[in-house]
């Protein structure tokens, strides 16, 4: 893109991000602020990059590989604008509002993102996304068998890993999640076996409707059956996505997934 297409999509998207955040305070009237969470799949790197300069901290992914190649390290610095042409032609490098973001081989992306993991978890691929040191929470444990096999793969991080289980409250087949009768039990097994996870919440997808209430008295089944100080340690409910997050918000949501409401429709591959 050229450069006035790419100071376009930059104001497109502060602009979309200030507009979510407007509603989500409209919504939440007056309660504790809830997270928001950018949903970057498919999403190129400038896209990214243009939300993290608005402030974005916390990102969604849904594809391990994909989820790899945005979160290697960047080395980046503030140089002025005299600099920049002379620093470009001479190393290989992305610039952006003046910060030059050097990578060899492939585009890289700050290590202050906290990246969720929100994607059909597979057992085979859990080593990969723990090695991922900004991690920050996987909200798509779903069983016994991925709870076991990410516990094994964050043996080595510097502290346990927050993790959601999710839930299927709707009782779909295309619907992934563990069904609501099966949630407190596998809580306690992750609580009780698994030293290297931190549970954190319970995480729900699909649209707002009366199954919204079964995800919320999971939720207070939890705080109750393990004697949870919310105060202390705060309990997520991960529900809400572009289409209904205000109403997800005023169902009690703290952790909100919104992809096109900031990055637009249209699938924007994160390697192009």
């Amino acid at each position: 893109m050229s450069d006035s297409q790419n100071e376009l999509r930059r104001q497109e998207i502060k602009s979309n991000l200030e507009k979510v955040r407007q509603r989500m305070e409209v919504a939440l009237e007056g309660r504790s602020q809830a997270r928001l969470v950018a949903v970057s799949k498919l999403k190129p790197i400038f896209d990214i990059l243009c939300a993290y300069e608005a402030g974005q901290r916390h990102f969604g992914e849904n594809y391990v590989q994909e989820l790899i190649e945005k979160s290697k390290e960047v080395f980046f610095v503030l140089v002025s604008s005299d600099e920049v042409e002379l620093i470009f032609i001479r190393l290989n490098a992305v610039v952006f509002n003046k910060r030059i973001f050097f990578h060899s081989s492939s585009k890289k992306l700050p290590l202050d993102i906290k990246w969720h993991f929100i994607g059909a978890l597979q057992t085979n691929k859990c080593k990969m996304l723990a090695a991922i040191p900004n991690l920050w929470v996987v909200e798509t444990i779903s069983n016994v068998k991925n709870a076991e096999a990410m516990n094994k793969a964050c043996v080595s991080r510097e502290s346990p890993l927050k993790v959601f289980v999710q839930v299927n409250v709707s009782g779909e087949e295309s619907k992934s999640g563990v069904p609501p009768d099966e949630c407190i039990p596998l809580v306690k097994y992750i609580r009780e076996n698994c030293e290297y996870l931190e549970f954190s919440g319970v995480m729900t997808i699909g649209a707002i409707g009366h199954d919204t209430s079964k995800l919320k008295n999971i939720h207070q089944q939890i705080i109750e059956e393990f004697s949870i100080n919310t105060d202390i340690t705060p309990l997520e409910i991960s529900m809400g996505m572009s289409g209904d997050f205000e109403e997800a918000l005023r169902l009690g949501s703290t952790n909100i997934r919104v992809g096109s409401t900031i990055f637009g429709e249209r699938i924007r591959m994160y390697f192009d």
